[in-house]
């Protein structure tokens, strides 16, 4: 019977009932199934979660609080918008521009993680440069369709450290088009240590850097680091 049991499991894809059934105790039958049903839901929703976090590849962040102190917020903007993701409902871009060192990638990578854990959506977390780079290698290996399509099922895209490294003609404009397929189909999170007129710098081309500003500043929210360099600052604590 218990190979029965196994084989059935296995066309149902079934993965905790067939390993665990026997440890289930119950005072009626309905209490057994519904004890049976439930693990194996919420397996499944586990093994779910644990999936979307590794395929985010979010950085580790440690478990200081986040300190919001030094962060102008838009008028409207709530900490809760943020970290609950209501910016995803209406495909609104978030642009956090501020100094190295300020928190930016700090608070992107909180709300992935929490968008994550609290509604199962599909985040991925890039440099630009590393986001670049995989589109050149997939361009040039005819991956690119395949890479395209991967980025189209994300629910929220995080694309760190725009400024930090020009951009090559053919690297720029690949870029451009995954902002382009996003725009208004999905959010993106950017954060960046150059204002919006400096972005020429990036992408290298005039055109190409305006077409990339209207389209991520469309839909929206500015949010502008003020604080000094949070490494700097523990650093000069540390040397006391």
């Amino acid at each position: 019977m218990h190979d029965d049991i196994l084989n059935y499991a296995k066309r149902l894809k079934l993965s905790w009932i067939p390993q665990h059934y026997q440890e289930i105790e119950a005072q009626s039958q309905q209490e057994f199934l519904l004890k049976l049903v439930e693990a194996e839901v919420t397996q499944r929703e586990e093994k779910k979660l644990n999936q979307l976090l590794k395929q985010s590849t979010l950085p580790t962040v440690s478990g200081e609080l986040f300190l919001w102190d030094d962060i102008q917020l838009p008028s409207g903007i709530t900490k809760d918008f943020l970290l609950q993701g209501d910016f995803l409902k209406h495909k609104t871009n978030l642009i956090f521009y501020g100094g190295v060192g300020t928190g930016k990638t700090f608070l992107s990578t909180l709300i992935g993680l929490t968008i994550i854990r609290t509604q199962a959506k599909k985040v991925k977390f890039y440099t630009v440069a590393s986001l670049v780079n995989a589109l050149l290698e997939a361009n040039t290996n005819g991956n690119l369709g395949k890479l395209m399509k991967q980025l189209s099922k994300l629910d929220l895209l995080i694309l760190d450290e725009l400024g930090y490294i020009p951009l090559h003609k053919q690297g720029g404009e690949l870029l451009f088009q995954v902002i382009s397929m996003c725009y208004e189909t999905r959010s993106i999170i950017i954060t960046t240590n150059l204002q919006f007129g400096q972005w020429n710098h990036v992408f290298g081309d005039q055109i190409l850097t305006e077409a990339v500003v209207d389209r991520l500043i469309h839909h929206s929210h500015l949010l502008i680091f003020n604080g000094e360099s949070h490494r700097y600052k523990q650093s000069i604590l540390n040397s006391k």
